[in-house]
């Protein structure tokens, strides 16, 4: 039997604006402290759940305070990337490290399992598919690779910027960052001619 079979394949779709408040404000309603900084920090960093799960307290913080930038090494391409940190993630992030007592080379969403020293990338995918089915929406058409995408696609929406998103991406190749947004040449055409203006 093939893994894919009856399943939904290909590229999966970023969040918008509003599907974004709507489960930040579940998140907040519920006091999940927890996956409210998981969720804010996926948003912000725009990082893959590899990344995002290995992630250690001192990667985000200077001391006991959350920065306002960082910088990790991306496991898949072993290439820097920097993302900023909004005010609204650094400060339940703050909330979060305090309330787990969590030091500065500790992994920053430990394991509750004795196995493993950070979740895992299947918890990861399984707090996403529950986010958003908790808003109605068909949990099988996204995945952990929304959360990687909602940022990059809003802010190329909103400047119609393709290099600087290839810039956030970390991608050395614009073709690449073309075919991970999904558009179609002759919008990146336009896109990258408007830019240049």
């Amino acid at each position: 039997m093939p893994w894919n079979k009856g399943k939904l394949t290909g590229h999966k779709p970023p969040l918008k604006p509003r599907e974004i408040w709507v489960i930040r404000t579940r998140l907040q309603m519920s006091s999940n402290i927890r996956e409210l900084a998981m969720f804010n920090l996926a948003i912000d960093s725009k990082l893959r759940a590899c990344d995002l799960t290995r992630l250690l307290v001192q990667d985000v913080c200077q001391g006991s305070h959350g920065g306002s930038r960082a910088m990790v090494m991306q496991q898949k391409t072993q290439r820097p990337v920097q993302f900023e940190i909004t005010e609204q993630a650094r400060l339940i992030l703050e909330a979060w490290i305090k309330a787990r007592r969590l030091k500065s080379a500790d992994y920053l969403f430990p394991s509750r399992m004795h196995a493993s020293p950070h979740i895992s990338t299947r918890q990861y995918a399984r707090m996403v598919h529950r986010w958003i089915s908790s808003i109605g929406l068909d949990d099988t058409a996204f995945g952990t690779h929304t959360m990687h995408r909602t940022k990059t696609s809003l802010i190329c929406r909103r400047t119609k910027n393709l290099r600087a998103v290839q810039l956030l991406l970390g991608h050395t190749r614009l073709e690449s960052t073309v075919r991970y947004l999904g558009i179609e040449v002759d919008d990146a055409l336009e896109m990258a001619e408007q830019t240049e203006v």
